[in-house]
């Protein structure tokens, strides 16, 4: 569950976002806008000559504005926010197409351009001109009559170039440039080893052998009987794509299933694994290296340091603090959920050796045995309409917007749907695709990132902000509607406040709109809405069962909630381990600096981890958010952004859980200032204060 990176090679944040018509070249589709894209004529081979013609076209106007002998907003950095968003929204489109159509011919095409925009994107973040600029801007008696938005992007763009080397010697300006290029390069193979590997291993299991599925949901077993028929296989076929593994890893009765499972998924592009073409090994430690020395020739003592600059939290130090407190203050409770699990584990199967592979199939058992509850039995109440009706009734009936779903559009695969959102009287505030099922050659995981940002224009007209919601929940069986386990409902709804974030805004510079804030905060509207996903009214709002058309029962719902916190404390070390790991990673302090990566989160387990995984375990080599996105020495953002996202939930507690003003306070507060104002400001702005740590641990049922 993340924001998406599009462009994560770029030096600096140059407002470039939405899109405007070009005049040229109208054969390319990519060049050719008609707001919406036409998906059914973009092909590969568009990819280059559109890119080549943008970049040239953003270079003459950066010449032109920084020879503007009288520099005001309107002549300089109105301009570049044109050109930029002529130049993101063409790209973007390219990035989404790598992302959900992987394929052999749009790899080649996507990898062409990468080496032409990190050099151009270099040249532009050490441009002294354009530097100049933006301090003149900033220096100007036009200066106090801009307003917030427009001062925080000269402000953000200022330290931007700096940490672009603007400042540097010739030599080191060209280091940097070396770097960016070679990192740009492996970051996208990173992500390409992880696709690969995670499609080149199956488990196919013949007819003779179909005990071996006892145990898995109907579902998933169609799904791989489905998988086995492409195949031209007998029986069944079973993946690593993210509905398949998780069912094996909850459901299936038989150990060895899930061992295997397990070693197959945590040793995805390693030297364990059995294809070791994909090994990311190398590709991770020449990352970290280049990552370190990057932030050394700009004057940081290590990429951590680099990386908060941007963000909200302000040292190292305030970051690893949050981590540890919040270890130190879950560990007593995981170790009783911990030994819980175990005894029960004896209990039912007579298991000793307790393994990281019956983690997931016992607390799924145990929920059954103690609670009667199972993700499964709510399945079939909630179909994918049903849902996406309910959701809507709900940021109706919080923040005042209507969305309706628009039927005839360009689609780039036929699971595909658009909606548009209108605001209270109806203007047009935003669209988003939802593209919601896993397949081959789509990137694993869920995302939302923006096609276009919000920009109004000279003459009052505004450019309609763009998403795209994606996702790999469980495909439709053969003859069967789309049904979500409670888990993507969740999801569903945590990727939902990351478009309403994106969509809503009312910033009108591209640069700071939207989910253009801090890093660290971005996850604020995203987290917040999926305690929605636990309140009975929703829950009857969104559910149906699909074959005889009734309500979820009251007692299921309860159910659920009973079980909400269940292992909780469990959770929240697991996330502490990855934040911990990203966070040393990229410290490279005291003992890490000479320790492997293996070394580095094998120590942070040791310190963290409660149930120990085998040696072979390489999550890392498959740990795309930090490798291959815009987590690195960050993923603590996402527990940062939950006490906010907590303690943002806990005003509607207190004043009414569909108290209208709150709602509205949320959105003119949160969702609709974009990276206009500094994120603490608004969330003080909507809280009243500073948050407060005891809401996350309070709404986790932790108490520590």
């Amino acid at each position: 569950m993340k924001i998406l990176k599009t462009l994560a090679i770029l030096s600096i944040s140059l407002n470039i976002n939405t899109f405007a018509a070009t005049k040229e070249n109208h054969m390319n589709p990519l060049l050719n806008h008609k707001e919406l894209p036409d998906f059914n004529k973009i092909k590969p081979q568009h990819f280059e000559p559109a890119i080549d013609e943008l970049l040239k076209s953003y270079k003459t106007t950066v010449d032109k504005v920084t020879k503007e002998p009288n520099p005001v907003w309107e002549n300089t950095l109105y301009k570049i926010d044109e050109e930029g968003k002529n130049f993101e929204f063409a790209m973007n489109i390219v990035t989404h197409i790598n992302t959900v159509n992987n394929v052999e011919e749009v790899r080649k095409a996507y990898e062409k351009i990468l080496p032409k925009i990190s050099n151009f994107f270099t040249d532009l973040g050490q441009n002294k001109d354009l530097y100049e600029l933006y301090k003149k801007l900033q220096n100007s008696k036009e200066y106090a009559s801009y307003d917030d938005a427009q001062k925080i992007i000269i402000k953000h763009a200022i330290r931007d170039f700096k940490n672009a080397g603007v400042e540097l010697s010739s030599d080191k300006k060209a280091r940097l440039k070396e770097i960016n290029l070679k990192l740009s390069d492996l970051s996208n193979k990173f992500g390409k080893n992880v696709i690969d590997a995670t499609q080149a291993w199956n488990f196919h299991v013949p007819i003779a052998k179909k005990l071996l599925l006892d145990g898995l949901p109907v579902q998933t077993i169609d799904l791989a009987s489905t998988k086995a028929k492409e195949q031209k296989k007998d029986g069944w076929v079973l993946t690593l794509d993210q509905p398949c593994y998780i069912a094996v890893m909850s459901y299936a009765k038989d150990r060895g299933l899930r061992e295997e499972f397990y070693r197959a998924y945590n040793t995805r592009a390693s030297l364990e694994a059995q294809a070791k073409q994909f090994d990311n090994s190398i590709v991770m430690d020449e990352i970290l290296r280049l990552r370190q020395e990057k932030s050394h020739i700009i004057g940081y003592k290590n990429y951590a340091q680099y990386s908060l600059s941007t963000k909200m939290a302000q040292n190292t130090g305030e970051v690893m603090k949050f981590l540890e407190d919040l270890s130190s203050r879950s560990k007593a409770q995981g170790k009783k959920e911990l030994k819980t699990l175990e005894k029960f584990a004896g209990e039912q199967d007579g298991i000793k050796e307790f393994a990281a592979w019956d983690a997931g199939y016992y607390s799924t058992l145990y929920q059954k045995t103690h609670y009667d509850f199972s993700e499964e039995d709510l399945r079939p109440y909630f179909l994918e309409d049903k849902v996406f009706k309910g959701l809507f009734k709900l940021v109706k009936r919080l923040f005042g917007i209507k969305i309706e779903e628009v039927h005839n559009f360009s689609k780039w695969h036929k699971t595909v749907r658009l909606f548009e959102i209108r605001d209270e009287n109806g203007k047009l505030r935003g669209k988003f695709y939802a593209d919601l099922f896993a397949r081959d050659f789509k990137q694993g995981g869920a995302w939302v990132y923006g096609l276009t940002s919000r920009m109004k224009y000279k003459d009052g007209s505004v450019q309609t902000p763009i998403a795209v919601l994606a996702a790999n929940f469980t495909q439709a069986g053969k003859g069967k509607p789309a049904l979500l386990s409670h888990r993507e409902v969740k999801t569903l709804f945590h990727e939902f406040g990351h478009m309403l974030h994106h969509t809503l805004t009312l910033v009108d510079y591209p640069g700071v709109a939207g989910t253009n804030v801090a890093w660290d905060a971005v996850e604020l509207p995203s987290q917040f809405m999926e305690n929605w996903a636990y309140e009975w009214e929703v829950i009857a709002d969104i559910s149906v069962h699909y074959k005889t058309g009734k309500p979820l029962p009251k007692s299921e719902f309860e159910k659920l909630i009973a079980v909400k916190n269940y292992n909780s404390a469990l959770a929240m070390l697991r996330q502490l381990e990855f934040a911990l790991f990203d966070f040393r990673l990229h410290m490279h302090e005291g003992k890490d600096v000479n320790r492997t990566v293996q070394q580095i989160i094998d120590d942070v387990r040791n310190d963290v981890t409660l149930l120990k995984p085998p040696g072979y375990n390489c999550f890392q080599n498959g740990f795309s958010h930090i490798f291959d996105g815009g987590y690195s020495a960050g993923y603590y953002s996402y527990k940062w952004a939950e006490v906010l996202s907590s303690d943002a939930f806990g005003m509607f507690e207190e004043k009414g859980i569909w108290n209208k003003d709150v709602g509205r306070s949320f959105l003119h507060n949160i969702l609709e200032k974009g990276g206009s104002q500094e994120p603490m400001d608004l969330f003080i702005k909507f809280r009243g204060r500073r948050p407060k740590i005891d809401a996350l641990l309070k709404l986790s049922g932790i108490e520590g």
